[in-house]
């Protein structure tokens, strides 16, 4: 258990043991932003469910078309109107959004129509099915649309509203339990003492938590005591899906998270081969995940975004996504290399290039509040002004 576990590895491993922990419920669509799709969702209907017109103009048969033929407008069409027939040799009045005329197989935006009296003359002939929506342009009758798994957003919304959908089967939210360890912590507000810090990471995680979605069951401070960080751990146990925790987890004599574990619980990996955050610490108590991270906020921070977010989302139900980097080239040179992934607070300049953040220390947040991003520099590797490196922004976790 003391070999550093390499990053990959670790992500793996923990993706391969995670399920979903939580059942369904059916709510209203309108209360759906955020909500995990538990089934996937097929189109019972077309949209649009009909041909119709994406201009304001007339719509006619091609076929019918001569230069300078004055045609006789036999119907006007508005949204929402059910088309007559067209009749043949004649052009019908047509708007935006409406059914296209049987009969009718192409229309002329009225810009590129004279009127002249009572009839119209179009100066172009027009091509086949110009400026028409066809029936199922948007989703198909029968098409999935979206999968289960899938974090339901604004968008999703109006997609499933457009095909008549109220109602919607999703995830309930996960429950969360967090755990911060630490005598020198106190909470915000409490005198500051000296060798006392404010607890920055039980807040911290409590947003992160909530902005993925989840619920914050409880959140709870323990002494740096076995007993006391035991008997936490089982009122979390309690009436928690997955609980996480932070600090606690390295190799000092005030650190009794991971011996706590295996008293009550299996741990299955321990250590990672990343910086920060190395004292990681996953583990499984009565069927409960946990997920220990490091105390230093930055190592906290980092752990979260690639460990602890990946977990959630399984447990949660969600389809299981590592962010998408994409090549940034460095703007700085660093031959010294480390045995571990490194994942460097970096902003983007006006240059395109990525500037490391001067201070890297992984007790240090401000870093990451002033900078856009991880630039991940991969174990045993040299960062060379100008090459490419994989670059996480901040708003892809």
């Amino acid at each position: 258990m003391s070999t550093l576990l390499a990053f990959e590895d670790a992500l793996e491993e923990i993706t391969r043991s995670a399920k979903v922990l939580v059942g369904q419920q059916t709510i209203p669509l309108v209360s759906a932003l955020g909500c995990t799709l538990a089934e996937d969702v097929i189109a019972e209907i077309s949209v649009p469910p009909h041909d119709n017109s994406a201009m304001d103009g007339y719509a006619l048969f091609t076929k019918d078309w001569q230069a300078g033929k004055q045609f006789s407008i036999s119907q006007r069409i508005a949204a929402g109107q059910h088309p007559q027939t067209l009749l043949p040799g004649t052009c019908a009045r047509i708007f935006t959004g409406a059914n296209i005329p049987p009969g009718a197989d192409t229309v002329v935006m009225q810009e590129n129509a004279l009127l002249v009296g009572d009839k119209v003359i179009f100066s172009e002939q027009p091509a086949l099915a110009d400026n028409i929506r066809p029936l199922g342009q948007d989703m198909q009758a029968g098409q999935t649309v979206m999968k289960a798994g899938c974090k339901i957003t604004p968008v999703h919304i109006g997609l499933l509203s457009s095909l008549g959908i109220t109602e919607i089967s999703v995830y309930k939210p996960l429950q969360v339990g967090i755990l911060t360890t630490g005598d020198e912590l106190i909470a915000a507000g409490e005198p500051l003492n000296s060798g006392q810090i404010y607890n920055s990471n039980g807040p911290m995680l409590s947003a992160l938590v909530t902005q993925a979605g989840h619920r914050v069951k409880h959140c709870i401070h323990a002494a740096d005591t076995a007993n006391d960080t035991r008997n936490a751990l089982e009122t979390l146990m309690k009436s928690c899906d997955v609980i996480l925790s932070s600090g606690g987890v390295s190799v000092g004599e005030e650190d009794h998270v991971k011996g706590v574990l295996e008293q009550l619980g299996k741990v299955h990996l321990w250590k990672i081969a990343i910086k920060p955050g190395k004292p990681l610490v996953h583990a499984t108590l009565d069927g409960i995940p946990f997920l220990g991270l490091p105390g230093n906020p930055s190592s906290t921070l980092v752990t979260y975004h690639w460990f602890a977010r990946l977990l959630l989302s399984i447990c949660a139900g969600q389809t299981a996504e590592r962010p998408q980097p994409y090549l940034v080239d460095a703007g700085f040179n660093r031959s010294k290399t480390i045995q571990r992934d490194e994942f460097l607070r970096v902003s983007i300049g006006k240059d395109g290039l990525a500037y490391a953040h001067p201070q890297q220390s992984s007790g240090a947040l401000l870093a990451a509040c002033e900078s856009h991003g991880y630039l991940h520099v991969k174990a045993n590797t040299q960062i060379e002004y100008g090459h490419s490196y994989s670059f996480y922004p901040f708003s892809s976790f």
